[in-house]
């Protein structure tokens, strides 16, 4: 955060001003949105807490992926329209439970 400064003594200054630092393990993380997934490999992940409110700090390889391929296989794989692929994708948020949900 601050160049040259000893990582112990930041995390003691930090203490002072009450925030809280957690690591967290992570290999990768995904965000999820409506056209588009971001998908961060080899994930750095600090959960920072300051004054109750928890946020994360998230560093790594980023990529993007559609969606637009995921809907494609399930309308593919049942037949089903491209709304309906979407809001089976949206509900189950993974492209196997989407499939499924749509064969019953």
């Amino acid at each position: 955060m601050f160049p040259g400064m000893n990582p112990s003594m930041m995390k003691k200054a930090m203490k002072q001003m009450g925030i809280k630092q957690e690591d967290i393990d992570a290999d990768e993380v995904i965000i999820k949105g409506s056209e588009k997934n971001i998908v961060i490999k080899n994930a750095q992940v600090t959960k920072i807490n300051m004054q109750g409110h928890e946020t994360f700090q998230i560093t790594g390889d980023i990529t993007e992926e559609s969606n637009e391929e995921d809907i494609k296989t399930i309308i593919d794989q049942t037949g089903c329209s491209k709304e309906e692929a979407e809001k089976a994708l949206e509900e189950k948020g993974d492209l196997a439970d989407a499939i499924m949900s749509l064969k019953q």
